[in-house]
């Protein structure tokens, strides 16, 4: 039962706890903690927002004497409060996490219901195939009229025919564009005169030949002239 829990602390502890915990709840919305210390949590929190939905002088007062700040307390009567004018209790929720890593406690998330119907709410009900004959099909089913569904069927096979004239279009023009035999072919013959051009340059031979014969014309001037042998001088009738 409520307020039976010792928690495994003292009074004074125990309750400066839960006013802190109280606090953190309404404040942002949703608190994870042992599933023990949750329950606790939840009790003393709706209380506090059975004190916001009278909204008078001693509610406000016994209020602030509980949670411990000023800006939580205008937030409960102002915000919180008042989106539970039509619920008579039930104001939160506690989910079971499982055991916590170390000690295996067990652990669970306290939220308001408020703040749980925004955040889970939608994606349950994407997820839920709706039933047949369900208002929520009726009314999706009168929001779009007959001519619009006939609208949508005339459009889709117009616009497929429209896409296949398309691609065919862009297949033709993408044709003339593969000529590349002519560019192979334009590319062969100019390296074939390019190769006959370059032969004529080849003339290596006959320049070697000049090079050896002015290379013997120089050894033949290089060679010193052979002396001639003196003659004897024939002699004289002087003599």
């Amino acid at each position: 039962m409520p307020g039976t829990r010792k928690l495994g602390r003292p009074t004074a502890h125990r309750i400066a706890m839960l006013r802190g915990m109280v606090t953190l709840l309404l404040e942002n919305g949703q608190i994870e903690t042992t599933l023990t210390r949750a329950k606790e949590v939840r009790s003393m929190a709706e209380k506090m927002i059975t004190l916001g939905k009278k909204n008078t002088l001693a509610s406000r007062r016994a209020a602030l004497a509980y949670i411990t700040k000023e800006d939580v307390v205008s937030k409960l009567f102002s915000e919180i409060a008042p989106g539970y004018a039509e619920r008579n209790g039930g104001y939160t929720r506690i989910y079971k996490l499982g055991p916590r890593r170390g000690d295996a406690a067990e652990m669970a998330l306290v939220m308001l219901v408020e703040a749980d119907a925004s955040a889970v709410a939608p994606a349950d009900d994407d997820k839920k195939p709706a039933k047949k004959g369900s208002r929520s099909t009726a009314k999706k089913a009168a929001a779009k009229p007959a001519a619009l569904k006939a609208a949508d069927g005339a459009e889709k096979p117009a616009t497929k025919k429209a896409a296949a004239a398309d691609a065919a279009d862009g297949a033709q023009e993408k044709k003339p564009a593969a000529k590349k035999p002519a560019a192979k072919k334009a590319a062969a013959a100019d390296a074939a005169d390019g190769a006959q051009e370059k032969k004529p340059v080849a003339k290596k031979p006959a320049a070697k030949k000049v090079a050896a014969a002015d290379a013997a014309d120089g050894a033949q001037e290089k060679k010193p002239a052979a002396k001639k042998p003196a003659t004897k001088k024939e002699p004289t009738d002087a003599e």
